[in-house]
């Protein structure tokens, strides 16, 4: 059996090259489809701090896109998209949880940021596990522009922690159904 060398000199054909680049396809759609599903979230939030925290994190997730091309140039393939079924599992449930909230309520927040969150963590350790493969076959360009995406998903999520246990959860605490 043939080792991958640091160097990635003989990860051509490789089975985790092949895992690697699959991952990168799923991540690519999952990025693209959530450019359009964190508009949809800004517009449903009720505070003017979560909605502002989803279109900066749109602009962010366009980036991701970009970054994501980028590492399909780095490592010499084509950047196409694989329906990732996490993903839209994920959208489809902050869409229910939208539903299923009353407008301009600080619960829809909650629960918009429990959706969001949910996302963030996929993407989290979607973007942990990228950096590690790029290490490993040697695709060190790679595994900085992933290291950057997964800095910028930790970073929203605190965010998004930080704006529900400094208001929102308490606000949504206290309202009445």
């Amino acid at each position: 059996m043939a080792r991958t060398s640091k160097s990635g000199s003989s990860q051509g054909g490789s089975a985790l090259k092949e895992l690697f680049v699959d991952e990168l396809k799923d991540m690519l759609w999952a990025e693209k489809d959530l450019t359009k599903n964190l508009k949809k979230l800004a517009k449903a939030a009720t505070s003017n701090e979560l909605k502002e925290a989803f279109n900066t994190h749109l602009t962010e997730t366009e980036g991701h896109v970009k970054r994501l091309e980028q590492v399909f140039e780095a490592i010499g393939e084509k950047a196409t998209a694989k329906k990732c079924e996490a993903m839209a599992g994920l959208a489809k449930e902050a869409e229910e949880l939208i539903e299923s909230t009353d407008e301009g309520t600080e619960v829809r927040d909650a629960a918009l940021i429990s959706a969001a969150q949910k996302v963030e963590h996929y993407e989290i350790a979607s973007y942990g596990t990228l950096k590690t493969l790029a290490g490993q076959l040697g695709y060190n360009d790679a595994q900085e522009l992933l290291q950057q995406t997964l800095d910028e998903e930790k970073k929203t999520d605190e965010l998004l922690t930080e704006l529900a246990e400094s208001s929102v959860n308490e606000n949504a605490a206290g309202e009445s159904k």
